[in-house]
């Protein structure tokens, strides 16, 4: 039997041992600019940022950092007032949800809707809004200066605009992606595809398979061509 014989034997091996470790191995873990997934629609920094800590208000009461931890996060600003991008948003985010939602990941992603609109949104108003569209969704909303400080951290703009005799709310319509250390990660740019993003943080969200093959390629191209 030659080397090179022998080296792809292993390889075949250990893919097949680090795909049966890797389906039982769902612990998130760092992503750096030399190791990252191949993903569909979804953009990551190099390296994620720390946000500073914050503390909303959400139906159930505080919303914190912590809270947001263990798992990857989608966040979503907008109002319920919203006529057009926030229901149009939401209901493709629905589909992505219930599609991870039917995956076997006990971390599953999740998705925080944030009210740029305080004054008009209360906490109980909010989540009965995000609930029509999906029941998982986790919502929230500020007072500023916490709500602006936030917001600066996430890259996100909102701005308060006259109409008629009350006002409306413009602000961004990306969608960013916070790591399981509640970390700004990444970005979703639109238009969005539900079914690509559904696929990108399942794939996120289980990252001991890919960096596990990322590990196997690298192992077998020295074995391979050093053999």
């Amino acid at each position: 039997m030659n080397k090179k014989f022998s080296a792809i034997l292993i390889c075949a091996g250990a893919a097949g041992l680090g795909l049966a470790l890797s389906q039982k191995l769902y612990t998130p873990v760092a992503i750096t600019a030399s190791v990252k997934p191949k993903l569909a629609v979804t953009t990551l920094i190099d390296t994620p940022r720390k946000l500073p800590a914050f503390r909303l208000q959400s139906a159930n009461g505080a919303l914190t950092n912590e809270n947001l931890k263990g798992s990857w996060t989608l966040v979503f600003i907008g109002f319920t007032t919203c006529p057009d991008i926030c229901p149009t948003t939401l209901t493709e985010l629905s589909q992505a949800q219930t599609i991870w939602a039917s995956s076997k990941l006990p971390n599953k992603p999740k998705l925080l809707f944030i009210s740029v609109d305080p004054e008009r949104d209360s906490p109980n108003a909010l989540a009965e809004y995000a609930a029509f569209f999906n029941k998982d969704t986790i919502t929230a909303t500020a007072a500023e200066p916490t709500l602006s400080e936030l917001m600066s951290a996430l890259g996100l703009v909102y701005m308060k605009v006259p109409q008629g005799d009350s006002y409306t709310m413009d602000h961004s319509a990306i969608l960013v992606l916070l790591n399981p250390n509640a970390e700004f990660a990444g970005i979703i740019r639109p238009p969005f595809n539900p079914k690509a993003i559904a696929q990108d943080l399942i794939t996120l969200s289980k990252p001991s398979e890919w960096k596990f093959q990322l590990l196997l390629n690298t192992f077998c191209h020295i074995v391979f061509y050093h053999a």
